[in-house]
């Protein structure tokens, strides 16, 4: 994850860290949340931890009751359980949170944000169980739901930018990649029409093969439709003579057999009169 993205994540955390629960409740809620973590890892969420320790005049979590708990509980606790055990990374244009939990609370907790609306996957990474969600739609809501604000905007305003820019890498090399198709096909075609007019057998060829053949040579450049409005014809009629003029050019005896049946078949009549 770059430079620029780790400081944005430290400051989500961070103010996440500074909400302040009204609530005795929600304040217990989120004490519970924080405990087995590491809150230590960032200094906001180590001064949060001591501070709701404090005004529960306590230092030990109480456990929390999870079905029993209203929604505002839930989403405290859940906060919590972000700060000290929840990791958000944004590399590579990609959203993916993850809680890191033990291994028997993973089950229950991917079915309770299953529940709220937020379905997440669960795994087994290296004795530890791993909740997961790779949806930007679904972290940005959860992000909203546990209290982020110009954060989650800024995210929001990141993940925009960074679809535009893919959007417009991904036209960008498409568009390359049919330019080089097209120069290549040019290429070819006309050396295909100069090789048949050394050989003499352009001469042969119907009168659009041999216009359409024109045009391509003073203008390499223009693509089919350009050519076929140039020429008043259709689209399809230029692709055709240009097919037919590299066929060509990969069977030479093709004009030898034509030659070869209109002589036959003037015989023959001939004969016949």
């Amino acid at each position: 994850m770059a430079s620029s993205d780790r400081d944005f994540v430290a400051a989500l955390r961070g103010q996440l860290a500074a909400i302040a629960p009204a609530r005795a409740c929600d304040r217990a809620a989120e004490t519970a949340g924080l405990a087995g973590g590491s809150p230590g890892r960032l200094g906001a969420v180590a001064r949060l931890s001591h501070r709701l320790a404090r005004s529960a005049d306590r230092t030990d979590p109480v456990p929390f009751d999870w079905p029993a708990a209203p929604d505002h509980c839930r989403i405290a606790y859940l906060r919590g359980l972000f700060l000290s055990r929840g990791s958000l990374s944004l590399a590579a244009s990609r959203t993916h949170l993850e809680f890191v939990v033990d291994e028997a609370e993973a089950p229950p907790l991917a079915s309770r944000l299953t529940a709220m609306g937020l379905p997440a996957s669960w795994r087994v990474r290296r004795g530890r169980g791993v909740v997961t969600w790779k949806s930007t739609e679904i972290v940005g809501i959860f992000l909203r739901l546990i209290g982020t604000g110009a954060a989650l905007l800024e995210l929001e305003a990141r993940q925009v930018v960074r679809s535009v820019r893919g959007d417009l890498n991904r036209a960008l090399n498409a568009e390359s990649a049919n330019l080089q198709r097209a120069v290549a096909a040019a290429a070819r075609q006309i050396a295909a029409i100069d090789q048949l007019e050394a050989e003499g057998r352009l001469a042969e060829q119907t009168y659009v093969v041999r216009l359409v053949a024109e045009a391509r040579c003073a203008t390499p450049e223009s693509t089919l439709a350009e050519l076929a409005e140039r020429l008043n014809l259709t689209r399809s009629a230029v692709q055709r003579a240009l097919e037919r003029i590299e066929w060509l050019v990969l069977h030479p005896d093709d004009g030898e057999q034509r030659r070869w049946r209109r002589s036959a078949g003037t015989a023959r009549t001939a004969a016949g009169a």
